[in-house]
């Protein structure tokens, strides 16, 4: 744990210096709040729900997968994860610590869109907090892993922005955010919900809003949407043993 915490503050340290990952962190999701707030309809909770939502699902694909996406990278080609290999820590705490500045700030802007819609947008408490919560962690962890699956196809940093495209416009179309689920043919939305992201946001909206269901109402109702989510990760893990690269591409 202390040599996974040594690599987190390094990190940590790397992302500090970097002014414009750190004005991406810490200062645009300040005014994100404002517009999604100014978005939001007086008497309606369950849209104004999937706003919020929908923002955290920004905040998974954006700062942590796109995010891990060019560290690995950027890492494999410096020989990084090659040296850490060598010494006394596991693969699993390497993906681990090389990721915690950017899942605490992942954490950060999380708390800080709920807060938001509590506060500016007038949100219940939540049904279903353990859902609410599952989604959030459970969602973080899939992208963690298709991250590093994704920088396994990545030959540089630079290409990152093109390899990542895919996943970002795909799952951003599954959140609803910007294409609501009955503005689309069903059969479209049927496929939009099987992506990773779609049962995440699925979840945190649930555990919310409920959709007008109990506690107990909401737990059945996530049954499905869990199951998908557990199964990405499965999956996502499966083929990080089986892709991912800890020595440079040539």
């Amino acid at each position: 744990m202390k040599s996974v915490l040594a690599l987190g503050r390094a990190e940590l340290l790397l992302l500090l210096r970097n002014r414009m990952a750190l004005f991406n962190a810490a200062v645009l999701p300040v005014p994100l709040v404002g517009l999604t707030a100014s978005a939001a309809s007086d008497g309606d909770p369950a849209g104004n729900s999937r706003l919020v939502t929908g923002l955290l699902g920004m905040v998974i694909l954006g700062v942590v997968y796109y995010n891990l996406v060019t560290t690995y990278v950027a890492r494999r080609e410096e020989l990084v994860l090659k040296r850490l290999r060598t010494g006394e820590l596991t693969d699993a705490a390497i993906l681990v610590g090389t990721a915690g500045p950017t899942l605490a700030v992942a954490v950060l802007q999380i708390l800080l869109f709920v807060a938001g819609g509590a506060v500016l947008m007038g949100l219940p408490v939540p049904v279903n907090a353990p859902v609410l919560l599952f989604g959030a962690v459970a969602g973080v962890v899939a992208f963690v892993l298709l991250a590093a699956v994704s920088s396994a196809l990545t030959r540089t940093v630079e290409l990152a922005q093109i390899t990542t495209l895919p996943v970002l416009v795909v799952c951003l179309l599954g959140t609803g955010l910007f294409v609501p689920p009955d503005t689309v043919p069903p059969v479209v939305a049927d496929i939009l919900r099987w992506l990773p992201l779609a049962p995440a946001t699925e979840l945190m909206r649930l555990g919310w809003v409920g959709d007008g269901g109990t506690f107990l109402g909401v737990l059945r109702a996530a049954a499905a949407p869990a199951g998908l989510l557990v199964a990405w990760t499965v999956l996502g893990w499966l083929a990080v043993l089986r892709w991912f690269r800890w020595e440079p591409r040539r």
